[in-house]
């Protein structure tokens, strides 16, 4: 089967390195990388660090509003998908150009594969969550993380044929994470103790892209009672900068704002952490796998199952929950299997192999 793959941002490089190592054996596959976010930092160290293939095409269509950026990903791919003639085009997450390739191979009349499928925070108002929503319904293969995204689709009567494989990101992250420890010197750089920090990120619009909202976060960070190591994002800096809050963050005596970091050094960051603070749905799940508990700066996330278990705690930007929530001690039960036991991509790969498109 001949496969187009269509990726654009940080998760969706990290899944793509899952996949297309495993799916190269047996299909023939060709990546195409949008450019969504073009931030150089966010997208080479991916294909250093993990052995992710090559984009064979890049589109350079990052910048904009969701709407400018989704329409220009969208005519874009209208020509990939006419040149490469593939039997399927397949997608990760959640994001403008998860929706844009969507809607392009599904007009086009080519069968569409969703990795990261049913995953709902059952907020619309989260750009997000309408992405997710529309590529499912317009999804002929519908590949899920967990049981409950397999609940949300049976719930909304989707078309496609929905099937649990585990979470692909899993798999990349148990398998990296002792590379990590052994390779990266992330902690000497920044000049950190193992325990003796909370890693942070924050890039999600809700947060960052309203001032009186981003004038949350900083107080919230600044009322952090540790050291607060904050990769900035490049959305969250530019806003930051626009607000004129940047000053004041980096003045901040607990506050240590780092560029962005490639996969190896975040996640020795994240696995050395006492906590992690985000509101990155890929960032939870990583906490967990690392076995670090973490403080969500949301109100709801798609990744429930962390919260169930004990490991995730949600408390939107509630400065005095977060601090009450990176109080409380580490949970005593053993982290529960939840993703797949890195073999998701491997599941992927199966199903891929034997489905036969009909478009």
């Amino acid at each position: 089967m001949r496969i187009l793959t269509v990726i654009g941002n940080r998760p969706q490089f990290v899944k793509a390195a899952a996949v297309s190592r495993l799916l190269r054996e047996r299909h023939d596959e060709l990546i195409v990388h949008t450019g969504q976010h073009y931030d150089d930092e966010m997208s080479r160290v991916f294909f250093e660090e993990l052995g992710v293939p090559a984009a064979d095409r890049e589109l350079h269509a990052g910048g904009g509003t969701n709407t400018e950026q989704t329409a220009r990903i969208l005519g874009l791919l209208e020509g990939e998908i006419a040149a490469a003639e593939p039997d399927m085009v397949l997608v990760y997450g959640d994001t403008n150009t998860t929706l844009a390739a969507a809607l392009a191979a599904a007009q086009a009349g080519v069968a569409v594969g969703h990795v990261e499928a049913g995953m709902r925070s059952f907020d619309r108002a989260m750009p997000e969550e309408l992405n997710r929503v529309l590529t499912d319904h317009a999804s002929d293969v519908l590949l899920c993380s967990t049981e409950a995204a397999v609940a949300n689709l049976a719930a909304e009567r989707v078309a496609g044929e929905v099937h649990r494989v585990g979470d692909v990101m899993a798999d990349v992250s148990l398998a990296f994470a002792p590379i990590a420890e052994r390779r990266s010197d992330v902690l000497e750089r920044i000049g950190l103790e193992p325990g003796g920090y909370v890693a942070a990120t924050a890039h999600r619009a809700g947060n960052v892209d309203d001032p009186e909202r981003l004038e949350r976060l900083v107080a919230l960070l600044e009322a952090v009672p540790a050291t607060v190591v904050l990769p900035l994002h490049p959305r969250t800096a530019a806003r930051l900068d626009a607000t004129g809050l940047r000053a004041r963050l980096g003045s901040a005596p607990n506050v240590v704002l780092a560029p962005p970091l490639g996969y190896l050094d975040f996640t020795k960051l994240a696995a050395n952490a006492r906590a992690v603070l985000t509101d990155s749905g890929g960032v939870q799940k990583e906490a967990f796998l690392l076995g670090v508990p973490c403080v969500t700066l949301r109100d709801t996330t798609e990744w429930v199952e962390t919260v169930d278990a004990g490991w995730n705690t949600l408390v939107d930007l509630d400065a005095g929950a977060a601090v009450a929530a990176l109080e409380r001690p580490r949970p005593d039960a053993e982290r529960p299997d939840l993703y797949g036991a890195g073999r998701a991509a491997e599941r992927v790969c199966d199903v891929l192999d034997a489905y036969t498109p009909s478009r």
